[in-house]
């Protein structure tokens, strides 16, 4: 009897589409990058189930491989007391009636792959086999692949490769920022339509098969019902069937599910991708229907028989002699078994040594009660894992304070810097913006600041003008290939003298002025009802700095000087620079943040403001901001009010210090990047090499090799060398006793740093899917991200410079974020019954927990 999917109350699309949206990200373009979880939708399913399907859906491997597991053992990064336990653990899930000590035998011979060669009689073999012919083993039926799917398992990829061609091919010219020639036609009226539209005359596609796509329907949703009616597809495969095709080509399905949830304009423009995919499936298909079966594998009893042979040291006459229950428990055994479960109990074992790790050098440094200086500076910092080393540096080289927030600094801000109509959400993406804050000056002022920042623009411009005009576009070459060479010559052989002038012509050209911030509220009763506020109103100005300070832990014994440090990366000729900058800021420096953090800190009113919320700031107490440049380890000022004398004498003994501080910083980062020449006494000049060369893929690690998140007092990692590994946040529990200062934490800056640590290992472990590939053979497409040559799935994730130390070792290890929190058992507890979803990540295994109650007692919860 033939399945169809009938439009019906009983069958909602727009649902189902929703729904099948799980299985992948939004991706939004490459010059905003923000890191993302890619399994982020499917948290509410076990990590080790999600891996599974994965695996059966697109042969996806989310598990570190032998290569990675084996180098950690080599290291002595696993302890393999932890994978005794795991295994343990896994056995007792199972209650199989084997004995225990056979289970384990049996375990540990697969895992380290002692396999023994036992002779065996074939036809002893095929008569056991005979005897569970009808064992159902198959780990879940449930999976849908598409029909493309399935001819390519049967052999066949010429559909599927047709079909991903055609689609990127429409999804570049749809997402295109103007950087193409021509702009797709009839591109305002949907991805669908305009595809509709044009696909009857497209040269690439045969006559008789366009002729097809004369009679779709003018509705989307309608022509991936027809579609989906057309290929049988029954109700109950709906949802998996969707999920297939999104799962095909990730990157440009996220990135159409990006844009459908910032347009108001674009909101089925997920439904419209899968109607103009699937259409063109039903008709590239049909030569091949009906699709032939494909036969079950005839050999999986018999080579889980085998397995107990070479791993159970079982010889076939010893197995015969075992009863039926007790060969099928052997056989359930061996199958579950799999290479899925090995790799993800070597993962927990990688984990729980880590842990350990980190247990012995933080519980062996602790010392309470270590502030027992004069502090003369306290410096915030993001906790971001590359300011823990500065922060480390800072501290040793003089009597100063640091601390860790979320570099966004708890601003829901949308920025607009001078000169400029483009704004930028300043904020974690899962976030909305509520205030937009601007640089301003006077008119007169502006004008010629416009007029020299377009004059300075100009060349590019241009440039860019002639390159994309197809008349001046054959001369430009010759007009142009004089001046790139020289300028292509001076980067490459003078990369800091040329990036350190270039930089100084166009500050001196533009000769930026002193700009005021949009700090009050200004009413606009012209403004757009979708527009947001300009400015805070007197109660935000006060709530967001009382909020901020309760976060980072700065509510009393201030310094006369308080630093309030953004921070962003430099590098030449980068598509992911972006990358580099703060995580917190949706993929930009968190500078701007800083800035309008320390400038409300200073205003007069929010300090009476904070008096009445029990927080008093001393008057001597001026509050500065600076960022810090990671890839370079410095420290650059950005505003710098007037001080009092006390935060003077301050800002004098840290501009003497910090020249110190970057080159020790550089000391300790510079040597674990490749090609180093370990000869060179000034480690800092090879860090602002790396960023101005234009030639260079890895300016620097980035967050690579993140690995835990403490939530706790300084005074409990500050003796600490963590290796730049951590995300350091400040939290004293004492001064949070509802759990609301916590509960935010986990909340937004956690949630950041989990997306961080699992784009890093999906990049790690599935580096040709959820990665970008090799930095050398990258294309940027449309302005919207990065390819593979011309004709790949849109890749989101980051480049294989990012994460490799060589082409056969990696250097970040792909271990899932371990969160530490300090705090007494009961504040777990009640964090853990009040977020559920946290409570998920936790039981389905995609982030860790421990804590460290006062008393010094270190558990774990996972």
């Amino acid at each position: 009897m033939e399945a169809t999917l009938v439009r019906s109350p009983q069958v909602d699309l727009k649902k189902m589409v929703d729904l099948a949206c799980e299985v992948i990200a939004p991706y939004g373009p490459i010059d905003t990058f923000a890191a993302r979880n890619p399994w982020d939708g499917m948290g509410n399913k076990p990590f080790e189930e999600v891996a599974r399907y994965l695996q059966e859906i697109r042969g996806i491997d989310m598990l570190p491989d032998d290569s990675s597991i084996q180098l950690a053992r080599n290291q002595g990064k696993i302890d393999l007391n932890f994978l005794g336990e795991s295994i343990l653990e896994w056995l007792d899930k199972e209650s199989l009636h084997i004995p225990q000590d056979v289970q384990q035998k049996y375990c540990w011979s697969r895992l380290f792959n002692e396999k023994q060669q036992l002779s065996y009689n074939k036809s002893d073999l095929e008569n056991t086999v005979k005897r569970f012919s009808s064992l159902n083993l198959n780990h879940d039926d449930s999976i849908v692949k598409n029909h493309s799917q399935w001819l390519v398992n049967l052999g066949d990829s010429t559909v599927e490769n047709e079909l991903n061609y055609q689609m990127i091919k429409w999804c570049k010219l749809f997402l295109d920022k103007s950087q193409a020639l021509w702009s797709m036609p009839f591109r305002k009226e949907g991805f669908y339509q305009a595809w509709k539209s044009l696909v009857i005359h497209d040269p690439t596609i045969e006559s008789s098969v366009r002729k097809q796509f004369k009679g779709i329907p003018q509705d989307a949703e309608q022509a991936l019902t027809d579609a989906l009616n057309s290929l049988h597809i029954s109700q109950d495969d709906v949802k998996g069937y969707l999920e297939s095709h999104l799962l095909a080509l990730p990157g440009w399905a996220g990135m159409m599910l990006w844009y459908s949830q910032q347009q108001s304009n674009a909101k089925e423009l997920v439904m419209e991708y899968l109607a103009v995919r699937i259409t063109l499936e039903s008709v590239l298909v049909k030569p091949y229907l009906p699709l032939p079966t494909m036969r079950k594998e005839d050999n999986l009893i018999e080579s889980l028989i085998l397995s107990w042979l070479h791993w159970g040291n079982m010889p076939i006459n010893e197995w015969s002699q075992l009863s039926s229950s007790e060969q099928e428990d052997r056989l359930v055994l061996a199958n579950r078994f799999d290479l899925i479960v090995q790799r993800n109990l070597w993962l927990q074992a990688w984990e729980k040594t880590y842990e350990k790790h980190l247990k012995e050098k933080v519980l062996s440094k602790y010392k309470k009660g270590y502030n027992d200086r004069a502090i003369s500076a306290q410096f915030v910092f993001c906790i971001d894992v590359r300011s823990e080393p500065f922060r480390r540096e800072l501290e040793k080289a003089g009597p100063f304070e640091t601390f860790g927030t979320a570099g966004f600094f708890g601003l829901p801000i949308e920025t607009c810097e001078l000169g400029s109509h483009h704004t930028h959400e300043s904020l974690p993406v899962m976030n909305k913006p509520k205030v937009r804050v601007k640089e301003t000056i006077a008119d007169s002022e502006l004008n010629q600041y416009t007029v020299r920042k377009e004059a300075i623009g100009l060349p590019s411009s241009s440039f860019k003008v002639l390159k994309q005009d197809l008349l001046s576009s054959l001369m430009l070459p010759e007009i142009s290939g004089p001046w790139l060479t020289l300028k292509t010559l001076a980067q490459s052989f003078m990369p800091n003298y040329t990036d350190n002038a270039m930089r100084t012509f166009k500050e001196k050209g533009l000769r930026k002025p002193n700009v005021k911030l949009t700090l009050n509220h200004i009413d606009n009763p012209m403004k757009e009802s979708e527009e947001l506020p300009i400015g805070f109103t007197k109660e935000e100005r006060v709530s967001y700095v009382y909020q901020a300070l309760k976060t980072m832990g700065l509510t009393d014994n201030f310094a006369p000087l308080v630093v309030i440090c953004g921070h962003g990366s430099r590098s030449v000729n980068n598509p992911y620079a972006s990358s580099l900058d703060c995580g917190a800021c949706g993929g930009a420096s968190s500078e701007f943040n800083a800035r309008v953090l320390a400038s409300l800190c200073n205003l007069p009113q929010v300090r009476e403001g904070l008096k009445d919320l029990d927080i008093q700031v001393p008057n001597e107490t001026v509050f500065v901001a600076a960022e810090h440049i990671t890839s370079m380890d410095e420290l650059r000022w950005l505003y710098v009010p007037d001080l009092s004398e006390s935060a003077k004498e301050s800002f004098e003994q840290i501009q003497t210090i910090l020249p110190v501080v970057s080159d020790e910083a550089s000391a300790e980062r510079v040597p674990k990047l490749p090609k180093v020449d370990m000869s060179l006494s000034n480690k800092n000049s090879e860090a602002k090499r790396r960023s101005a060369d234009w030639s260079e893929v890895r300016p620097e690690w980035g967050l690579a090799r993140n690995a835990a998140f403490i939530i706790g007092k300084r005074e409990l990692t500050k003796n600490c060398n963590l290796d730049g590994r951590v995300f350091l946040q400040n939290y004293n529990w004492e001064q949070d006793r509802n759990g609301d200062i916590l509960s935010s934490i986990i909340q937004g800056p956690v949630t950041v740093a989990q997306w961080i640590n699992l784009q890093y290992y999906a990049s790690t472990v599935v580096p040709h899917y959820y990665g970008s590939g090799n930095k050398t053979t990258q294309t940027i497409t449309g302005g919207i991200g990065v390819m593979q040559g011309n004709g790949s799935d849109l890749l989101t994730g980051l480049p294989w410079q990012s994460v490799m130390q060589s082409d056969t070792e990696a250097y970040h290890e792909p271990i899932r974020l371990l969160v530490m929190i300090q705090s007494p058992r009961s504040y777990i507890v009640r964090l853990l019954d009040e977020n559920p979803l946290f409570y998920q990540k936790v039981q389905n295994e995609w982030i860790r927990l421990a804590s460290l109650d006062p008393n010094g007692k270190w558990e774990s919860w996972s």
